[in-house]
């Protein structure tokens, strides 16, 4: 609950986009590593840095969230468009390690996106 003497920044609840970034990271993560054992490991080189870019923005971008940082809106549109390109790549595999990706995205996406509003 946030309380009467929050900070302006810290008022918004949060912990609704922290919980789908951290999925985020954790799904992003996953694939990367499942996409390093795949057959054809050249195919999957977009895929695992765009896993790996993901995961790492929105590590950044909860930290943010959760300081309330003056930053955090800035980090936060970056988020979202990586968090695009990452579902829009990962969800091109029929892997399943790259179907839970995406959908991870999907839905980092769209908790992003209701946290700006």
């Amino acid at each position: 609950m946030n309380s009467p003497t929050a900070s302006p920044r810290t008022r918004k609840d949060n912990r609704a986009v922290i919980d789908a970034l951290s999925r985020c990271i954790a799904a992003c993560e996953m694939c990367a590593d499942v996409c390093l054992d795949e057959e054809d490991i050249k195919m999957m080189v977009p895929c695992i840095r765009l896993d790996r870019d993901c995961a790492d923005i929105c590590r950044l971008t909860a930290a943010f969230i959760a300081r309330g940082s003056d930053h955090a809106q800035h980090v936060l549109k970056e988020c979202m468009e990586i968090c695009q390109k990452c579902h829009d790549e990962c969800v091109q595999h029929k892997h399943d390690h790259c179907q839970q990706c995406a959908a991870a995205c999907k839905a980092c996406l769209e908790a992003c996106r209701a946290y700006a509003a």
